[in-house]
């Protein structure tokens, strides 16, 4: 494995790990909803915002994603999806890096 593959590897597991501490902390704090989670996301314009900008890169990454899997038939960078929209782009992006770096 080549070094660069290594680091988006280390990225993405560090993208997986690190937002997920704060998640599990913050509904330890506050409860197992996820409705609450969403409205705190919402609790002023700024973090508004940066909840906008996460969806609209992680729609972007997306189509990305989806584009590329056409035209390479490289099926498993599909599993790069879930782990945007169900951990984070932190996680997504350097996970479908890594799986697109993969010798074919």
């Amino acid at each position: 494995m080549t070094p660069l593959r290594m680091l988006y590897l280390a990225l993405a597991v560090w993208g997986a790990i690190h937002p997920m501490y704060y998640f599990v902390s913050w509904f330890q704090e506050n409860g197992w909803n996820l409705m609450a989670m969403v409205d705190a996301w919402h609790v002023n314009a700024a973090a508004s915002g940066l909840v906008w900008d996460l969806t609209i890169a992680a729609v972007t990454l997306t189509v990305w994603i989806l584009a590329e899997v056409a035209a390479r038939r490289n099926w498993i960078g599909l599993i790069a999806i879930p782990a945007t929209f169900c951990i984070g782009v932190s996680c997504g992006l350097p996970l479908y890096l890594f799986l697109r770096t993969r010798p074919v």
